[in-house]
């Protein structure tokens, strides 16, 4: 499904958007916003739940532990009052469907944008070396990859699938030649050679694990050597990963440091995540009554997820999706958080806050934009 989603729905998106403005760092932006506004419907539901929940849960809590005591001996009428209870004020998890549903778009567009064109497109094949009296026992399996759409052209892309046709069990001695190949049939070798070029897409070879076990060549003919796990490697070169966008060296780029040296890019775009992922979840909490320990969360998550991707291996292009992606989410949080709320949860709300305890300043006396009151 997400592959899926990907071939049909986001690389045309993107073909549009490269054809208007020919560069990948926009097409990049566009495709965020366009993806975010289409979804608009569904993370809004989920940000107006998780707003309405925040206020009416210490209410719900409340009632619902009166509930249970009052009908302890009647479980069909406490069951009756809970349902009540939930149309009331609505149920915690109604706005988990929503995320739910709009998951696979945006589990689609991450995976688009760590493939080509924005990096280059690994395919990995786990191998299992026999001796060779026992390979003849064996039931060869033909192996098939995922398939990955591979841009040739700036808006022309195939999907490309690897192939082992006696499957990833070999004996010691034996010889067999993975396929790049299409959907169709068409060998990967036989669509580089009908455009110019082509041979700039050429994949690379290599054993990642098991150099004893395997050898590959050049055109991916891979050699049993002795018995063992192996995994070979082919590597189709992305056609915009050592492309840049403003300060970005090039979008396929991976790495917070590079032999030792800081990658100033991906250190810029991991903050910048950090910094839009905090904003929005202080966004989140506008207007509503103070809560020590949401705000020690809001502080200490942006922090430890900035953290995490400083070292997890994401592209530049990813994680400017990331942070386009984050300065939206945090947008359409600061609009939501200005909607009118229903009165009954606007009730709770006004005596939430009236119960806030008043700031005074360290002489003792109120403040002069303080509300007047006992002291």
């Amino acid at each position: 499904m997400i592959g899926y989603i990907s071939d049909n729905l986001l690389l045309p998106i993107l073909d549009f958007f490269y054809g208007l403005v020919p560069s990948y760092g926009l097409a990049i932006i566009a495709l965020t916003v366009v993806i975010r506004l289409a979804l608009f419907p569904l993370s809004a539901g989920s940000i107006r739940n998780a707003r309405r929940m925040r206020i009416a849960q210490p209410a719900m809590q409340k009632r619902q532990a009166e509930i249970k005591a009052k009908y302890a001996s009647n479980p069909q009428k406490q069951q009756e009052e809970l349902g009540q209870l939930m149309k009331e004020f609505g149920s915690p998890l109604a706005g988990c469907l929503p995320l739910v549903v709009q998951m696979p778009i945006l589990f689609a567009l991450f995976a688009t944008l760590r493939g080509s064109p924005f990096a280059d497109v690994p395919y990995t094949l786990n191998l299992k070396v026999l001796p060779a009296e026992q390979i003849a026992a064996v039931e060869p399996k033909p192996f098939n990859s995922a398939s990955h759409s591979i841009f040739i052209t700036e808006t022309s892309h195939v999907p490309v699938i690897a192939s082992l046709e006696g499957g990833t069990k070999l004996g010691v001695g034996d010889s067999a030649q993975v396929k790049l190949h299409t959907k169709e049939g068409e060998s990967f070798d036989s669509v580089l050679q009908a455009i110019e070029h082509g041979d700039a897409f050429s994949p690379t070879w290599s054993v990642s694990k098991g150099e004893g076990v395997v050898s590959v060549s050049s055109d991916g003919t891979i050699t049993a050597l002795g018995t063992g796990d192996a995994t070979v490697e082919a590597k189709i070169p992305g056609l915009a990963a050592r492309s840049g966008f403003l300060f970005i060296k090039a979008l396929g780029q991976v790495g917070f440091m590079t032999d030792g040296a800081v990658n100033w890019d991906i250190a810029i775009l991991v903050a910048g995540f950090g910094a839009s992922l905090f904003a929005s979840q202080i966004l989140s909490g506008m207007g509503m009554p103070a809560n020590p320990q949401q705000s020690t969360a809001n502080k200490i998550t942006p922090v430890m997820i900035t953290g995490m991707f400083l070292f997890f291996p994401l592209p530049a292009g990813v994680l400017l999706y990331m942070v386009v992606a984050n300065i939206f989410q945090a947008l359409q949080t600061f609009l939501l958080s200005r909607e009118a709320l229903p009165d009954n949860l606007q009730a709770i709300l006004d005596q939430q806050m009236a119960q806030q305890p008043v700031t005074v300043s360290a002489s003792g006396s109120r403040m002069p934009f303080e509300p007047k009151g006992k002291k």
